[in-house]
């Protein structure tokens, strides 16, 4: 399929050439619904994790992204955990293992959603690559203070 006019699609993305009428699928990764209810989520969780969660095993935990399904039934949910991987590892098991009290908080508190989301906690290393080229780039980049010297 080439590009095609606006003109030429029709009210339900049918594209017509002469006598023949070719469907034209439009895929959504993710619809705006889905981006707000996420980000919705995401405050949640923390929230939770915050106030209600005592498992010792959950470290230094910040939720980075909350990518819902297209119905909204199953969500996954990104992790970034400061420490060592041992660390890393002992909060996502703390955090699997108190999936069951988060989704039923959030299906209390998500009074919007017909059905809570079914999690999926998934390690994000994104902050802690981040640090890693901060520290690179203050060994490379010379200090404010420090002046470089004249040739």
């Amino acid at each position: 399929m080439g590009s095609f006019y606006p003109s030429e699609i029709g009210a339900y993305g049918e594209i017509s050439r002469g006598s023949q009428i070719q469907i034209k699928a439009v895929v959504n990764m993710t619809s705006y619904r889905a981006d707000q209810v996420g980000e919705q989520v995401r405050e949640e969780i923390m929230a939770i994790i915050r106030r209600d969660l005592k498992d010792p095993r959950i470290g230094f935990v910040s939720i980075t992204a909350v990518r819902m399904s297209p119905d909204l039934r199953q969500a996954r949910v990104r992790v970034s955990v400061l420490g060592n991987p041992d660390e890393q590892k002992a909060s996502i098991k703390g955090l699997v293992s108190a999936k069951g009290l988060i989704r039923h908080e959030l299906g209390r508190r998500l009074e919007n959603l017909k059905y809570s989301p079914e999690l999926r906690f998934e390690l994000d290393p994104s902050i802690e690559y981040s640090v890693h080229i901060s520290e690179l780039l203050k060994e490379v980049m010379p200090q404010s203070g420090e002046q470089e010297p004249e040739p």
